[in-house]
């Protein structure tokens, strides 16, 4: 009898377990929905459907808008603010900065990860909690200063100036690195170096393969949070061809020569901006999975 009463009650909290689970993902998607759901509503209803769950009437003329695939009197006459995206160069910059911070910075943050893991000289730890202590100063306080620093050295309106800052290490990265790397089991490092290998030879051959899910972890974090960086490559790269597609959409929310933002318009340019990281996360979400399972090699 007892053990029908257990079953009926592990039943009973597995229901409500799921139900919970199912609010909090509904709860979680619904801002994404309605942005999907507002992208597709023509401009001319979107205050008159505003508290429909779906619009009267379904049109892709927003993503052909924002995209300027129509004159600016067209879009005018279909409801919008006449503005458009120049998508191709601005995902183009997007694409440009996200890859060169992300492929400079998991390089250098791994390496510096495995030093202060695996390397002893003096002051190591200290070091290393003076770069713990810097991740709790927020970013806001070191925009100035780097903003003054990259004009002093000539790099505003350009690429460089851009992915300066985060291009060798930040704090989190490093640690994030040097954690997964604590964890590998150090008698693979010594039986390398019995069989001659280097310092060198062995980081590059032998544990950066073994560490190929935290690699990926990392790459995907940084690229995401770069993609989706906003204050920074409107600072620094304020000349249109430079424009990320964040300040293109945040420039094109501010165009209102009607005296309200167009919408319809900015939720497909959402939309288009969400793309790459969906993609991303679809085809690499297991291994972020993987590393948080992650408990090194025994």
């Amino acid at each position: 009898m007892n053990k029908e009463m257990l079953k009926k009650e592990m039943s009973f909290g597995h229901v409500m377990l799921w139900i919970v689970i199912f609010v909090l993902l509904l709860i979680t998607l619904f801002p994404f929905y309605w942005v999907v759901r507002t992208s597709f509503t023509p401009a001319s209803l979107m205050y008159s459907d505003a508290v429909k769950m779906l619009p009267s009437k379904l049109t892709g003329m927003n993503y052909v808008r924002v995209l300027g695939m129509v004159s600016a009197e067209e879009s005018l006459a279909l409801g919008g603010s006449g503005q458009s995206v120049n998508f191709l160069v601005n995902v183009r910059n997007s694409f440009v900065i996200a890859f060169i911070t992300t492929v400079c910075q998991v390089f250098f943050c791994a390496m510096a990860g495995y030093g202060f893991s695996r390397l002893r000289f003096p002051g190591r730890d200290k070091i290393f909690a003076l770069i713990l202590a810097t991740m709790m100063v927020p970013g806001v306080v070191m925009m100035i200063p780097n903003f003054v620093f990259v004009r002093q050295l000539g790099l505003l309106n350009t690429y460089g100036g851009i992915v300066l800052p985060a291009l060798f290490m930040t704090p989190y990265s490093v640690f994030f690195m040097r954690q997964f790397f604590m964890g590998i089991n150090k008698e693979i490092e010594e039986a390398a170096y019995l069989d001659g290998a280097g310092q060198y030879r062995t980081f590059f051959m032998i544990i950066m393969p073994l560490m190929q899910t935290a690699v990926i972890t990392l790459a995907v974090t940084v690229a995401i949070n770069t993609w989706n960086d906003y204050m920074w490559p409107l600072i620094v790269g304020r000349k249109e061809e430079l424009r990320t597609l964040t300040v293109a959409l945040g420039v094109f929310r501010s165009q209102t020569p009607q005296g309200q933002p167009d919408w319809s318009g900015l939720m497909a340019g959402t939309v288009l901006a969400i793309i790459p990281a969906f993609i991303i996360y679809a085809f690499l979400g297991k291994k972020i999975i993987n590393s948080i399972q992650f408990s090194g090699f025994r």
